[in-house]
């Protein structure tokens, strides 16, 4: 028989870690870091549950951190297998594990400097050369390829989610069985990406609950960009936005140019202050083939899709300092969109106590972080060891978030041609889990479970 045990991304958000025993075959679906609470970030130092030499070969899902970030210890701590992924996923893993190991590297060093770390002396997790030295192990292939391992044979598909991103169905190739892993679940007609492709002959389906509770405003969400950039320009400041490098960087600076030939917004300063979205910029120009029709065709007529007028690009330490300097009205753009690590951290120490300025978040903020502790109002938020007044407007809106809601989920399930024997609920707080499991019970009558961390399940291949 075939086991699944959920080591990450079970009763939270991040960390997903998914170990599939199959036969003769031991497979890790994703390997990511825990962030948020302190309680899951610390679960980043525990010794991995099971030997990472016993893992056979991994397979990722895409290249947020939350599902590749713990790749360099991992090697490092003795995996010896293929890394199998898509190309775009690979490209974009070689600019944000390095970037992963280079944070790591500053906040120790900065943990030393101002000695608040509890250990003596604070180390990173892994270094640049440990991240360096994992993507020797990476085998990129293309969507519908073929990937044979011994007696099944895997297959990835456009999730949707961001560029590169992909379900991965795992099939016995004699018996038929399949299971599929959903990886992040996209959204259908948002900019850039193409919609998640559909899903069928599912026996198994591990399936992301990240908004399994709610649903993404009705709202136009470029109107709603509109809206807060012309009352930050009105208030004289200027408006920081924490984003994810990868894929909500570019869709903002793909909406923003829009709105500006539509003249719907006057043409601002617009700094990308984060090297790593930088470097995913550059690769998402190189990877247009891997976008939707639109910006192809936008493409093709010459339009530079990712480029508002007055774009600044900070990739320096001393131009990041320089924008200090900028009293708005501007936009700064950096990393890390939940607000946990990074330059953006640098930003809010900077402009947070002023009530003219405008922090806008666009993505989900998972509890723990300081993303989640500026939306839930607090006064103050804890940056650097220091507790920083939180004076500036706080703005939210995730009608760009890259995560399907629950109507968006439920209408992917719905075409699916037959019910999955089970489906396994990951990635998502508990209330969020639970929430869909009861609708996904009462809309179609699937056999659905919120996966426990660290429980093995046995399932027939």
């Amino acid at each position: 028989m075939a086991h699944i045990t959920f080591l990450g991304a079970a009763g939270t958000v991040t960390g997903s870690r998914h170990l599939l025993d199959l036969d003769k075959q031991r497979l890790l679906i994703d390997c990511g870091l825990f962030q948020g609470p302190k309680k899951n970030r610390l679960k980043n130092r525990d010794p991995f549950p099971v030997p990472p030499e016993t893992i056979n070969a991994m397979l990722l899902t895409h290249a947020h951190i939350d599902h590749t970030g713990y790749l360099p210890r991992f090697c490092k701590d003795g995996f010896a297998g293929n890394i199998h992924c898509t190309w775009p996923t690979f490209d974009l893993c070689k600019i944000l594990l390095p970037d992963s190991a280079h944070i790591q590297e500053e906040d120790a060093r900065w943990a030393n400097k101002k000695g608040f770390s509890k250990h003596k002396p604070a180390k990173p997790l892994y270094t640049v050369e440990d991240a360096e030295n994992a993507l020797s192990f990476f085998k990129p292939l293309y969507y519908g390829d073929n990937l044979i391992l011994g007696d099944y044979r895997a297959k990835y598909r456009d999730a949707g989610h961001i560029l590169g991103s992909a379900h991965i169905d795992i099939k016995h190739r004699e018996t038929g069985r399949k299971i599929l892993f959903s990886g992040d679940l996209g959204r259908p007609a948002k900019p850039i990406l193409k919609d998640p492709v559909q899903a069928f002959n599912v026996d198994y389906l591990v399936l992301e609950s990240t908004y399994g509770d709610r649903l993404h405003p009705d709202v136009d969400a470029k109107a709603e960009l509109a809206r807060v950039v012309n009352k930050s320009v009105n208030n004289g400041g200027v408006l920081l936005i924490p984003a994810f490098s990868v894929g909500r960087t570019q869709t903002i600076l793909y909406v923003l140019r829009e709105l500006e030939e539509e003249q719907k917004i006057p043409a601002l300063p617009v700094y990308v202050d984060s090297p790593m979205a930088i470097d995913a910029t550059k690769i998402f120009r190189e990877r247009i083939a891997d976008q939707n029709l639109t910006s192809r065709i936008l493409t093709i007529e010459g339009k530079k899709i990712f480029h508002p007028e007055k774009l600044k690009i900070c990739k320096s330490r001393a131009e990041s300092i320089s924008i200090n300097d900028e009293g708005g009205p501007a936009i700064i753009i950096s990393a890390s969109g939940m607000a946990t690590g990074g330059r953006i951290l640098h930003h809010l120490v900077q402009r947070l106590p002023d009530p003219k300025n405008t922090v806008l978040f666009m993505g989900y903020q998972a509890v723990g972080t300081r993303g989640r502790t500026l939306l839930d109002g607090n006064e103050t938020v804890k940056i650097h060891g220091r507790h920083i007044p939180a004076n500036a407007k706080i703005e939210n809106f995730c009608a760009y978030s890259g995560h399907a809601d629950y109507n968006e989920i439920l209408a992917w399930l719905m075409a699916f041609n037959k019910p999955p024997e089970k489906t396994f609920l990951v990635h998502g707080e508990p209330d969020a889990a639970e929430s869909l499991a009861g609708k996904i019970r009462e809309r179609y009558g699937w056999d659905v479970e919120v996966a426990v961390e660290g429980k093995e399940y046995e399932i027939s291949m």
